[in-house]
């Protein structure tokens, strides 16, 4: 195997298209040391002078005597971004949904990752079971912030079975050492039913609640559970009233927080308001959205940045409004979205109903077959499920499909059914919407 790490492309302009690099040279060592993946690469470019030793595509090795400004980059970008194999998940969780996942899926699909590395430059949330003290030691040497934590319980025990490994238990002395290093932090708990909730997760919030401010914020999320859980951990949905008792505990710390600390610090996604029939939090309940992507106050966002927008387009006069919608283009189209979101999203369209009455906007809720009806997300939608539910319908002009349908990079939902597959079953143009409320009200009146 060759050593050092192969340079993908380098960006015009940049010390490494000075030095004339090269796609295929490689990358050996910075002030000689080796890089042993993209952390130490960044660490060690940082110096205002360096040394970079390059093996070149013709077997001749190079070093060159680089000056250049503190932390300024050298423009080379690598053929794997962490210059290293992924870090795999040695768990076996009980709630885990990639073993959940039904056979036949392409095989990527059931890789687990559980990467340090991962959870700073993609924001990924890790459990810290595979990772001994050298490579805490590296996080806080690099000083890598965030550092997004699936917690689930703080109770040793507990966790040891929850994630089916001997080592989960040494949770809270992994963060007390990543807290007295000051690494920022932010927990996650994936509640399930009977078993980590009620006094166990008062247990866990308070446990967390006291390594504040370094750890930032705690989301609690509902297991998702799909219908394919054969020889699995038997575990139950929650009931409209289990996520009523779950907000009222989360509420209540949340102002026990927020008159010690300035912070609400805990909160529950939006599945919990939803499921429970209870109006979601408003905008200052989230500190700023900083657990947005376990699904906490995505709608309350989606909403604000729609009416934003709905709102700048209000017109100044009775009779300037009454002659837009006099020319008004008339417009239909379709929104396919999970059952979560479905009635939030009615509740958009009829606010921009009032102001845009020619323009008619249908929403579709959409069953998951593929994973099972208990799955409500828009993000595990399936491309067999959305045509399934739309077949046959008048769909307009055009059919709306949010961004998390996809694959991320590609134009492939889940179950590898191309987007143009169903543009052609359905015979209509498909527009995929980014998750913000404005790009969505643009797609709607343009």
């Amino acid at each position: 195997m060759k050593e050092g790490h192969k340079i993908k492309t380098i960006i015009p302009g940049s010390i490494g298209d000075e030095l004339e690099l090269e796609p295929g040279d490689r990358v050996l060592a910075v002030n000689d040391q080796r890089i042993e993946d993209v952390f130490d690469y960044h660490y060690l470019i940082n110096d205002e002078y360096i040394e970079l030793t390059v093996l070149k595509r013709d077997g001749e090795e190079w070093v060159f005597e680089i000056e250049k400004d503190a932390e300024e980059d050298l423009g080379i970008e690598f053929e794997s971004s962490l210059m290293d194999d992924y870090h795999s998940c040695t768990n076996k969780c009980i709630f885990c949904f990639i073993d959940q996942l039904p056979k036949g899926m392409r095989s990527t699909m059931y890789f687990k990752d559980d990467d340090s590395r991962l959870s700073f430059l993609q924001g990924n949330y890790i459990t810290l079971t595979n990772m001994k003290d050298k490579d805490l030691d590296r996080i806080i040497k690099y000083k890598l912030s965030p550092i997004n934590i699936s917690v689930h319980t703080t109770d040793p025990e507990l966790r040891c079975m929850m994630l089916h490994n001997r080592f989960a238990g040494k949770i809270m002395e992994q963060i007390q050492k990543l807290y007295g290093a000051g690494v920022l932090m932010n927990g996650q708990i994936v509640l399930c039913k009977n078993i980590n909730d009620g006094d166990e997760l008062r247990k866990t919030i308070n446990d967390l609640g006291k390594f504040l401010p370094y750890m930032e914020s705690l989301s609690v999320v509902p297991v998702g559970l799909s219908d394919h859980r054969e020889g699995l951990y038997p575990l139950e949905p929650f009931t409209p009233e289990d996520a009523r008792e779950v907000i009222d505990i989360i509420h209540g710390y949340q102002k026990i927080f927020m008159e010690e600390y300035g912070t609400h610090f805990v909160h529950a996604s939006d599945e919990w308001y939803i499921l429970a029939d209870v109006p979601l939090p408003e905008e200052e309940n989230y500190d700023g959205y900083v657990q947005l992507e376990n699904g906490v106050g995505m709608l309350r966002l989606q909403e604000r940045e729609f009416h934003a927008a709905l709102d700048e387009d209000v017109f100044e006069s009775v009779s300037e409004v009454a002659e837009e919608r006099e020319h008004q283009k008339r417009k239909h189209c379709t929104i396919a979205t999970g059952k979560l979101a479905g009635p939030f999203l009615r509740k958009l369209v009829d606010d921009l109903h009032v102001h845009y009455p020619n323009i008619q906007v249908d929403v579709v809720e959409v069953t998951n077959y593929f994973f099972g009806p208990r799955i409500t997300v828009s993000g595990l939608l399936t491309g067999q499920d959305i045509i399934r539910a739309l077949k046959g319908r008048n769909l307009g002009e055009e059919l709306l499909l949010p961004i998390n349908v996809l694959r991320s990079g590609e134009d492939v939902l889940l179950d590898d059914v191309h987007v143009k597959e169903i543009e052609k079953t359905l015979q209509v143009p498909v527009r995929i919407v980014q998750s913000n409320g404005k790009d969505l009200y643009d797609a709607l009146i343009s």
